[in-house]
């Protein structure tokens, strides 16, 4: 078993990030996780990966109950910074503003749902089907999950989406439509 963990760790180690936005509480979750399923096992007809992705984020969703009051002032802190940027800026410039942090950000304001199952697809490289397995939901609600948070995500970065799309001749995909 040893070795099929260390086999799915990147993309544990991605999908532990992309759910808490800090590399010191991803590593925290992603080591409670490991615990939680040497200590636990994986159910019999279950497959690892999908097993451990299962536990992590109900691990997460454990922690982020615990933090709900930090999480709030977490975000009014946002909302000050969003409001601190300059609307004169160009298109160009707001387009290279967009950094790992403010993608992470953005992350970080959809619903746990939201967040999870676009990670799972996203960071995690897993197929529709094999999400809603993992979170025991439809495939349609993994599909409607996925399409509000790239919407959402997008609205975020309308300046840069659009840029985006014109560097690619109008056409091709940006990721989040």
């Amino acid at each position: 078993m040893r070795k099929k963990i260390l086999e799915i760790l990147p993309d544990l180690r991605r999908f532990a990030f992309a759910l808490t936005g800090t590399q010191h509480d991803a590593d925290d979750l992603l080591q409670s996780t490991i615990e939680r399923v040497l200590d636990k096992g994986v159910p019999a007809g279950v497959e690892l990966p999908r097993w451990a992705f299962r536990v992590c984020r109900n691990l997460w969703i454990d922690e982020t109950r615990k933090r709900r009051v930090r999480l709030t002032e977490d975000l009014d802190d946002l909302q000050d910074i969003s409001h601190a940027t300059d609307v004169n800026e160009s298109e160009e410039q707001a387009f290279h503003r967009i950094t790992l942090d403010q993608i992470n950000d953005a992350m970080n304001l959809l619903p746990e749902a939201q967040r999870s199952t676009l990670s799972m697809l996203v960071l995690g490289g897993m197929a529709y089907a094999d999400i809603a397995e993992t979170l025991e939901i439809p495939v349609g609600t993994v599909m409607s999950r996925v399409a509000r948070a790239r919407r959402t995500l997008a609205d975020q970065f309308p300046d840069a989406l659009d840029n985006a799309g014109a560097r690619n001749n109008g056409g091709g995909d940006h990721g989040l439509h």
